[in-house]
């Protein structure tokens, strides 16, 4: 994995971290990944984590377009 790609994956989950909070009321987290020329990162893998999830913790994938979509959460921090 480059320098590069890590660090986006770094950042993508600690924007989902960040972003927790905010999202507590919905069912679902959802964005984009991109590297630092904006171009779509595909094949990322995304986590989220929670005590009040059963799982303690949920990942995906992002798509060829770099989207990803963490769905059913329970609201918690």
């Amino acid at each position: 994995m480059t320098k590069a790609r890590f660090a986006s994956v770094v950042f993508a989950g600690l924007m989902v971290l960040l972003w927790a909070p905010r999202a507590a009321a919905q069912s679902a987290i959802s964005g984009q990944v991109k590297d630092e020329s904006g171009a779509a990162m595909a094949g990322v893998a995304v986590e989220a984590s929670s005590d009040a999830l059963i799982e303690r913790s949920r990942s995906v994938v992002t798509n060829s377009e770099g989207r990803y979509a963490i769905v059913d959460l329970r609201p918690g921090n």
